[in-house]
């Protein structure tokens, strides 16, 4: 039997009752989606409205603490950069603030990791490393120093350390310093300048800082000489290039030029520009048949005086003329030989030691006689000071003579402590301390007023550092040290430190004999060098180190 038309066919289910109840079951599972949807995003903004209004309490709290200055504090902040600060201000707080957050359209965003701030990932993002815009290669380059400048010669401890880099250059200028000063001082230690401004912090007082509050000239020429060991170098002998045949009896710095002056027995003045490395040599002189007993520059260092051994007359080398002028005999004066004399500071007079305890004082222009003055015994040596207003004489028997140039008489008479025989004397360049050098070997050192003032005064120092004759004795420029020598015993040099009155341990060197005999010394005009004439015919040469002018 065949199916009607409305019937369905096998396997097919026809269109009955069941359809309409399956389209609403669809119809509810749909809204149910939706439904759970729209909570899940009410949550989603519930949640992200928490947390920005966390972070908004947070900018809160910043805003609070940057704004909570004063209304003093905003004029002065005002006063001191400018109206440009509120923008400023404004904009660092715009920043704090940030963006709004915006909410999040999917459940997505809340994963995201909300440990980290906005307010901290813009800090983070402002610090960006960037990269230079200029690179100099040099600045990374250790920078060398040439030390064979004569500046920094001296700095030099062997031939091998001709380029010292900045750092090295550094230390071995802090070492020098510290080796002057003996130490580091106060002012240079840090500790104990932390330590001093905490001590001084009660009382209000810092000398250090009072310092740097003034103004005016610190510098000068040089510090006081240290004692103990004295910095110096050895050099080569001044007269190198021409040296004397036998004994060297003379040897004197220019008064104003860089040049010395050496004069012996071999009958020769020579002339020496000094410059601590060859010392090249400028002039020689020969005086036929005259062994030179001492030769002196004058005051103005054009002129150079010199006698002879056993000669009635001196001969006067004129450097500006080129001329030598032989003073056969001076009128007034019957003395059968002149060797000792000495020439005035000043430039106008000139002392000559004659015998029998007589000194005859010359004029330095005319080299005529002015007056003759007398000692009771035999002169020895002489000394004028450095005004030229007076003259140390010391006998033979041990006492010292004061004479007043202008007037020729004498002003007061001193008996030298515990001399046999006066043998040296020297007057220092300020007028402060006299030298007198015995046979015994001992110097005594007296100062000026009380030599002025009593017939026995006591000396404040004996040095007995020689065992035999002090034949030579000189003061420094400074008065800083004082040379004594003797020609009777080899290596017998002493120098000694004012106002300390201790000797120096460094020299001479010990177990190297190289001075032998001492005839004569002098320093140049300002400290700088020392030189000692020998028997063997050199002038040795030392460079003071803590003098930096010649």
């Amino acid at each position: 039997m065949r199916p009607g038309p409305g019937a369905p066919r096998g396997g097919e289910a026809g269109p009955g009752p069941l359809q309409p109840s399956v389209r609403k079951t669809q119809m509810g599972g749909s809204r149910k989606k939706k439904k759970m949807a729209k909570q899940l995003q009410r949550l989603a903004e519930e949640e992200a409205a928490a947390l920005e209004a966390e972070e908004a309490e947070q900018r809160g709290r910043h805003l609070q603490a940057l704004s909570g200055a004063t209304g003093a504090e905003r004029e002065l902040e005002e006063l001191l950069f400018g109206d440009c600060l509120a923008a400023e201000e404004g904009e660092l707080l715009q920043r704090l603030a940030g963006p709004p957050r915006r909410a999040a359209e999917d459940g997505g965003s809340l994963l995201r990791d909300s440990s980290d701030s906005e307010v901290e990932n813009e800090a983070k993002s402002a610090f960006v490393s960037k990269a230079p815009a200029w690179v100099d290669e040099d600045d990374e380059a250790e920078e060398k120093i040439d030390m064979t400048h004569r500046y920094r010669r001296d700095l030099m401890k062997s031939d091998a350390e001709k380029i010292l880099t900045k750092k090295k250059l550094k230390i071995r200028l802090e070492e020098q310093f510290q080796r002057a000063m003996g130490g580091v001082p106060a002012w240079a230690d840090r500790e104990y300048r932390k330590k001093s401004k905490r001590t001084r912090s009660d009382s209000g007082s810092d000398d250090d800082d009072d310092l740097l509050c003034r103004t005016g000239n610190f510098i000068t020429t040089s510090e006081s000489l240290p004692r103990g060991i004295l910095e110096m170098k050895s050099c080569l002998p001044a007269n190198q290039e021409r040296l004397a045949e036998g004994k060297l009896s003379t040897v004197q710095f220019h008064p104003s030029a860089q040049v010395v002056m050496t004069a012996g027995r071999d009958r020769s003045v020579s002339l020496f520009q000094v410059d601590g490395i060859r010392n090249p040599k400028i002039q020689s002189i020969y005086l036929e048949s005259f062994p030179i007993y001492k030769a002196c520059f004058s005051a103005d260092g054009e002129q150079v005086i010199a006698t002879g051994t056993h000669h009635k007359m001196f001969y006067v080398y004129d450097m500006m003329g080129g001329s030598i002028i032989p003073v056969h005999q001076v009128r007034g004066m019957e003395d059968k030989f002149v060797k000792n004399f000495e020439v005035s500071p000043d430039g106008s007079f000139m002392l000559l030691t004659g015998t029998s305890g007589y000194l005859h004082l010359l004029s330095m222009k005319t080299k005529e006689l002015i007056s003759t003055m007398k000692v009771n015994g035999r002169s020895t040596a002489s000394a004028f000071t450095s005004d030229s207003s007076k003259v140390y004489s010391y006998s033979k028997e041990g006492e010292v003579f004061i004479w007043d140039v202008r007037s020729r008489k004498c002003l007061h008479k001193f008996e030298d402590e515990g001399s046999l025989e006066g043998k040296s004397i020297a007057v220092s360049k300020n007028n402060q301390y006299v030298a007198c050098g015995s046979v015994s070997g001992v110097v005594n050192l007296y100062t000026t007023d009380v030599c002025l003032k009593e017939n026995n005064p006591k000396p404040v120092k004996a040095i007995m550092n020689l065992v035999t004759s002090a034949t030579s004795v000189t003061f420094n420029p400074t008065t800083e040290i004082l040379a004594v020598a003797s020609n009777e015993a080899d290596e017998a040099v002493k120098l000694i430190h004012i106002p300390s009155y201790t000797v120096f341990s460094n020299f001479p060197v010990f177990r190297r004999k190289q001075i032998y005999l001492t005839q004569s010394m002098d320093f140049s005009p300002r400290s700088g060098f020392f030189s000692i004439a020998n028997n063997k015919g050199k002038a040795l040469l030392y460079r003071l180190k803590h003098y930096s002018d010649f």
